[in-house]
């Protein structure tokens, strides 16, 4: 049996075909003025009836765990809460219209990196955080573009490592590890002469290989990921990233430089029984269980130079839409939902890790759940995507950049060098 299990959730991730391309447009005049400065309170709402209606929209994953609270908001504060089922990416796409026509829901959930460029375009009404410990400032810099705050973080997410307790005893702790583990012949891929799978980790793929170049020193845009006129991705520090991914692909199977089926390579791999360790993300357990593998899951290993390997930090918040007349309850609902206890309740619905900081610690403390601490620990060793609407061009620019070095088509300073020209070059047409 395996020791975890996990839900499968959607990864909001942008993507260039996903981006959603907003026409600045204004909007929220019914709605009442929050103002985003911390309150000393935290999220301990006064419980007095404040009546009123609200609005939620979930995606179905969602959709029993929140009928369940709206039922308990409705109770502690007389405010009448309908809920609606639909995809989030549909209720984001179509905010720019539902919206002014009255039809968008007054809250919703979205992923990280599409809440700064609803916000951006005016979509979004501003957000109060709690003052209460209850996000660091990786926390509130997910859901805050332009010094405004545009949601309250719900979950979080960042790749982890996964390793397979019939073949190893414990995690590895260090990529040493893995290279001495990459020498053994039980790992040998027998269809290919000198090849290894001992670990895997589809670093063709710029989601997945970020974070080994952000641990070499690379980064994709300077000042908290908000100045695009400084584009890391070829910097001394991202090449030499690069050029450590080419050794482990001289070492890795052929099937490994497929961008399309790379990722299906190392899961397949891993489920056989013929990779000990891998890099993948906590959405990717439900398969691991579904095939009854033992495994269990924890922090990425430390680099060769000794820094820690740094992915993105992705996950899920909750947004306001900009054309609420209900802007008061739809704060309320905020911090209610976001509350400690509320948060300990997902994570026992569906196992993901709340973004609250006491919910997170009590995870921790529980110690039962190694995916789930995996996560926590990997994600204060993450970066925060970029919010802003041009990391859309940075996907598209990167896409083949380590192919293009791993396969011998262009040296890794050649092929940076040309991902980071196609991303400046479609920034400064586009934005």
């Amino acid at each position: 049996m395996s020791v975890i299990n996990w839900k499968k959730m959607g990864l909001g991730i942008v993507t260039a075909s996903t981006t959603l391309l907003l026409a600045a447009c204004g909007g929220g005049d019914g709605g009442a003025e929050t103002d985003n400065t911390d309150t000393n309170e935290g999220n301990e709402a006064d419980t007095e009836e404040v009546g009123g209606s609200l609005e939620v929209s979930v995606a179905p994953e969602y959709i029993d765990f929140i009928n369940d609270k709206a039922s308990e908001f409705e109770e502690e504060y007389g405010v009448e809460v309908e809920v609606s089922e639909r995809e989030m990416f549909e209720t984001l796409e179509a905010l720019p219209l539902d919206g002014p026509a009255g039809l968008s829901p007054d809250v919703t959930i979205a992923p990280y990196d599409r809440i700064g460029g609803l916000g951006q375009q005016g979509h979004l009404h501003t957000v109060t955080l709690p003052d209460n410990d209850q996000y660091d400032e990786t926390d509130k810099q997910q859901v805050t573009i332009d010094d405004e705050i545009y949601g309250s973080p719900y979950v979080i997410e960042a790749l982890i490592m996964y390793y397979n307790t019939d073949l190893l005893d414990e995690a590895p702790e260090t990529f040493e590890e893995l290279e001495a583990l990459s020498e053994d012949d039980q790992y040998a891929y027998e269809s290919e002469s000198g090849k290894n799978t001992a670990f895997l980790a589809n670093w063709v793929d710029f989601y997945s290989s970020y974070g080994l170049l952000s641990g070499f020193g690379g980064y994709v845009f300077g000042e908290d990921g908000t100045d695009t006129s400084d584009i890391g991705l070829n910097s001394e520090g991202a090449i030499e990233g690069i050029e450590y991914a080419e050794d482990w692909y001289s070492k890795w199977p052929e099937g490994m430089l497929d961008a399309t089926s790379a990722g299906d390579f190392v899961d397949d791999t891993f489920i056989n029984g013929d990779a000990a360790a891998i890099i993948g993300g906590p959405w990717t357990a439900a398969s691991y269980d579904a095939e009854g593998l033992n495994y269990s899951a924890a922090p990425i290993p430390t680099l060769p130079n000794g820094n820690e390997y740094e992915p993105f930090g992705g996950g899920k918040g909750w947004i306001i839409s900009n054309y609420t007349e209900n802007a008061e309850n739809a704060q309320l609902w905020l911090d209610f939902i976001t509350s400690e206890d509320n948060m300990l309740a997902l994570h026992e619905f569906n196992n993901e890790v709340p973004a609250n900081q006491q919910a997170r610690q009590s995870i921790i403390d529980a110690d039962e759940n190694p995916l789930a601490i995996a996560v926590v620990e990997q994600y204060n060793n993450a970066v925060p995507m970029p919010n802003i609407p041009e990391m859309a061009e940075v996907w598209e620019g990167a896409e083949t950049m380590m192919f293009d070095a791993v396969s011998g088509n262009k040296t890794p300073e050649e092929s940076a060098n040309d991902s980071v020209q196609i991303i400046s070059d479609n920034i400064e047409q586009k934005y």
